[in-house]
């Protein structure tokens, strides 16, 4: 990192210190009242439920980024999605499995980049503009031509998968801008698989189970590569004697199970995990990595079902069941989603059977001992 980068970088570092400290200072107390507000368990209660929301809450960073504190997500990212038109394939910084610690750092050092400096000057020009990324130089650059903005007004939408078009106002940094970056410039995050597996790992470490090494057999892992990297949707939808199958009636389900989508060739080509289900007032609430969302919630989010409490026997694919996450295109303008929201595309492609749900049987005994904690805890 060059001498700019650190110093930048050093800058936000020290900020969020001091805004954290100073927050403290206002309330009175030191920082166990900001560790106690950030605990699961205050919320959750000590069972599997803070164990997953505390894997989900790693995906989640804090920073001040042009004099605004702003909470970032991890962006979603998947090799070589987007490379169809670019004639060149498109890798991802870890190939999309990454630890959230490690792309944590890296993100920390592309806030820190002179280029990033330049992206959000431009942000908050005061000028309209259309902003044009290129994914495989991971370079952009901008239009102030007044045609290029009618037309991006107008839906007459020029970008290409791999050069996405983004029309801007030039009045100032959003979430949405910090993610078009990292997700076109910086090519890091974690693909749908690749953050189920960190959260279904996270909580069997929680449980005494070195999910990894339990499995390396199982995915065929090489001596010496991470077990990660050989999980995909494709891995949850298979046959291996190392999933269960789960009825989708909804008294069936359980924190930890996953939820699969299929594609339009019956394969699974997304997961998300299960993180609570509440029968008492009809609520699942779900985590998942996508940027098939709207603009603030692109990468990894939550999402919810809601279902009449008077009746679980009803299946996830009930019409009665009510999926509220909607699908968007990544960035405006682009071919819409084919689905709606998340419930019509777990009831898609029923002539294969449409969504279903699985359980990885080596998470038993670590969300078991997990319970069992819970019940001895104070």
């Amino acid at each position: 990192m060059g001498t700019f980068a650190r110093k930048n970088l050093y800058r936000v570092v020290a900020s969020i210190i001091l805004f954290f400290s100073a927050q403290a200072n206002v309330a009175g107390d030191d920082t166990r009242t900001l560790q106690a507000f950030s605990d699961p368990v205050e919320v959750w209660g000590p069972g599997v439920e803070s164990v997953i929301e505390g894997a989900f809450r790693e995906c989640f960073k804090t920073y001040i980024i042009d004099g605004k504190v702003m909470t970032l997500r991890m962006p979603f990212a998947q090799n070589n999605e987007r490379s169809e038109l670019a004639n060149a394939e498109l890798p991802i910084t870890g190939g999309g499995k990454s630890d959230p610690s490690l792309l944590w750092t890296d993100i920390e050092s592309i806030l820190g980049s002179r280029d990033f400096h330049a992206y959000t000057s431009m942000l908050s020009d005061g000028r309209e503009k259309v902003i044009i990324f290129d994914l495989p130089s991971r370079t952009w650059n901008i239009s102030v031509d007044l045609f290029d903005i009618a037309r991006m007004k107008a839906g007459a939408y020029r970008g290409l998968p791999h050069r996405p078009y983004v029309l801007h106002g030039g009045n100032g940094v959003g979430n949405p801008d910090i993610y078009n970056y990292l997700y076109c410039i910086g090519r890091l995050g974690m693909d749908c698989s690749g953050f189920v597996w960190h959260v279904l790992s996270y909580t069997a470490a929680r449980g005494g189970l070195d999910l990894g090494k339990e499995l390396r057999r199982t995915l065929r892992v090489p001596r010496g590569a991470e077990a990660s990297l050989y999980v995909g949707a494709r891995f949850f939808d298979s046959k291996s004697s190392a999933l269960e199958g789960v009825n989708d009636a909804i008294k069936n389900l359980r924190p930890a199970d996953i939820i699969l989508f299929r594609g339009e060739d019956g394969t699974a080509v997304h997961s998300a995990v299960i993180q609570s289900i509440d029968f008492k007032t009809g609520r699942i609430r779900y985590l998942q990595s996508t940027d098939e969302a709207p603009q603030e919630e692109r990468g990894v989010h939550e999402s919810f079902i809601f279902f009449d409490p008077a009746h679980p026997e009803k299946s996830l694919k009930d019409s009665t069941v009510v999926w509220t996450q909607k699908r968007f295109s990544p960035f405006p303008g682009e071919k819409a989603s084919a689905f709606s929201d998340d419930g019509v595309r777990y009831r898609a492609y029923g002539a294969f059977g449409g969504g279903r749900v699985v359980r990885l049987r080596a998470m038993a005994k670590p969300l078991e001992q997990i319970r069992l904690a819970a019940r001895r805890s104070p």
